[in-house]
């Protein structure tokens, strides 16, 4: 049997640590509060009334977490330990982690005290308790990808974003669940994670552990990765703040792959400006990645109280409403009215119509080079991977370079069209899903890519299913064209749960989604509701 050679499935060519001691950590994560509440001028971090509310330590954001560490009014110490007692408190019910690691993040926060007593204040991850995705090489520490066949894969080095986050000081709690190979489905030895809202919805495709962890309060961002929808489904499933950056914006060296040309990594967290202090330290070009893009990389934390003030936020209203949960159309609608009394201008526009052939592209593009990144241990271990993503790397395999080359027109034209009709607009605004977070079984999640009950057919023109099709039409054009997108909380359904707005810009404009994500935040509640857990 062939062994498996993961570094031939990462860009760029350990078992679990022990669960913590529960006792003082628990106390601390029920007890420790904070008040909420800063914003950066000239670069510095300073009170804000707008979120002056009293919040769990838990469920403060990143950046607000990063003034009270910056001033020593928290230790990172503290902060570490509380969010491992929440983690081992949660995670039974919750499923979000793959490997908590327990010793080396304390070993972390004990360096980031030191360093913060000392002055040597790093930024605002320093001190910070974050995790990432179980498909980010790390160290020491075992990377499966949600894969049987990467059961003892340890990689030798840290994935490029995990390093430029570790080099700002922050801490590493653990990895976390994705589904099998970053697909659709999960392979039985795995479990899947269960959305903290209710654990009978869906928690989002690939990145669900991401969406579970960072929605509960277990960690203060993730880092996930995005192919046809896994940062921003699970955001919006769960209740949180996606960014998929433009494609090459952020390095993917030392990160499985999936299907490279459609891969993108970025991070989630619970406020805008927590996503946009991440991405100013993991974006940039990077030597071990040749795709990733050079560009020089703006301080998107500070770029993003400059308001809204003429900015054109294009609307489609059929492609952003039409055949959506009327509360969903809603609430897209309520946003484009803040967004007004905020100084935007909202311009009517049309999108490129939206057909068959740009699910297939994206079904042909994706399993053709997900078969490619297997093919040393599929399908000589077929057996070895589970049933939905066994049917998926088959399906590529089938595929001719003819097939490929089709796709690869149908993906141009349309990243033509859309710069066409992005042509009038600085964002456009529509929904991440077409509803909330359907109702299903997670054991069926074991089969393939769970569909609901009212979902679409199995096949669509020769293309087995997958949630690409459910809201293809908010996902899928961006992962085809690499245009970068912003999901973040916008309402909630009659039964509570959350809804999803999305910010789609230009290639290379994070700093203006973020601007316009944070003012419409800052104008809302929404992002204050976090899941019963």
């Amino acid at each position: 049997m062939e062994n498996p050679t993961p570094e031939q499935h990462q860009h760029g060519s350990s078992t679990a640590a022990p669960k913590p001691n529960m006792s003082r950590r628990r106390l601390l994560a029920a007890a420790l509060t904070a008040t909420a509440g800063q914003r950066s001028v000239g670069g510095q971090l300073v009170p804000d009334a707008s979120l002056s509310k009293t919040t769990l330590l838990h469920y403060i954001g990143l950046v607000e977490l990063a003034e009270r560490l910056r001033k020593r009014e928290l230790s990172p110490v503290e902060v570490t330990n509380a969010q491992l007692a929440r983690i081992a408190a949660l995670e039974p019910k919750l499923m979000a982690f793959d490997t908590i690691t327990t010793d080396r993040a304390i070993a972390q926060a004990k360096v980031a005290e030191t360093e913060i007593k000392a002055g040597r204040y790093l930024g605002p991850l320093h001190g910070i308790p974050i995790a990432i995705k179980d498909l980010f090489f790390t160290a020491g520490i075992s990377t499966k990808g949600g894969l049987k066949v990467f059961a003892n894969h340890v990689p030798t080095y840290d994935a490029t974003a995990l390093a430029r986050l570790l080099k700002a000081g922050a801490v590493l709690l653990g990895k976390l669940s994705l589904a099998e190979g970053a697909g659709g489905g999960y392979h039985r030895d795995f479990r899947v994670p269960r959305n903290p809202w209710a654990a009978n919805r869906w928690p989002g495709v690939s990145s669900s552990g991401s969406g579970v962890a960072t929605a509960a309060g277990l960690c203060f961002a993730s880092l996930a990765t995005d192919t046809g929808g896994s940062i921003r489904q699970p955001s919006a499933a769960n209740g949180v703040v996606g960014l998929k950056p433009t494609w090459g914006r952020v390095s993917r060296h030392g990160t499985l792959d999936f299907a490279p040309s459609l891969d993108h990594a970025g991070p989630m967290a619970r406020r805008v400006a927590d996503v946009a202090a991440v991405l100013s330290i993991i974006a940039g070009y990077d030597p071990a990645d040749p795709t990733s893009l050079s560009s020089p990389v703006p301080d998107y934390l500070a770029e993003i109280y400059r308001g809204v003030k003429g900015v054109r936020v294009g609307f489609d209203e059929a492609y952003a409403t039409a055949g959506i949960a009327p509360h969903m159309a809603e609430a897209v609608r309520q946003a484009l009215r803040i967004l007004e009394t905020l100084g935007a201008r909202v311009v009517p526009m049309r999108m490129p119509a939206l057909e068959v052939k740009h699910f297939q592209a994206w079904f042909v593009l994706a399993s053709s080079e997900a078969a490619a990144v297997h093919e040393a241990t599929f399908p000589s271990r077929a057996d070895d991977y589970g049933a939905g993503f066994r049917d998926f790397l088959e399906g590529g395999r089938k595929f001719t370079g003819r097939d490929y080359a089709r796709a690869n027109f149908v993906r141009e034209d349309l990243r033509g069209r859309i710069r066409e009709a992005f042509g009038g607009i600085d964002v456009l605004v529509c929904p991440t899903m077409m509803a909330e977070a359907f109702v299903y079984d997670p054991d069926k999640a074991y089969a393939g890519p769970v569909r609901s009950a009212s979902g679409p057919p199995e096949m669509i023109d020769g293309v087995p299913f997958s949630f690409v099709a459910v809201s293809g039409r908010f996902t899928t054009p961006y992962s085809l064209t690499g245009y970068p997108t912003l999901s973040l909380p916008c309402g909630q359904s009659p039964d509570g749960m959350p809804l999803s707005l999305q910010f789609v810009g230009h290639p290379l404009s994070e700093a203006l989604l973020c601007r316009v994500g944070h003012a419409y935040e800052r104008a809302t509640e929404w992002h204050r509701r976090h899941p019963p857990v």
